[in-house]
């Protein structure tokens, strides 16, 4: 099944994040690089945390049954 453009776009600016952090964590770089990383870093979270809330959302659409929220148990198999 092929992946779909959200799930990618979530994958991408998460590893780009982690590779930001890592930079910034062996203070190789100059504080105009530091700024920009973090700068950088800032719109990465907001573009994980929209995927995460509309993943959330999906989830919660999905599990809504005549109107109600249903708690279903979570098989992991």
């Amino acid at each position: 099944m092929p992946r779909k453009k959200s799930t990618t776009l979530f994958e991408d600016s998460m590893a780009e994040l982690e590779q930001l952090v890592e930079q910034m964590e062996q203070g190789d770089i100059t504080l105009e690089e530091s700024l920009q990383s973090f700068e950088r870093g800032i719109k990465l979270t907001r573009i994980c945390q929209k995927a995460l809330q509309d993943a959330e959302q999906k989830v919660q659409v999905l599990l809504e049954k005549d109107g109600k929220q249903t708690l279903e148990p979570f098989n992991d198999e």
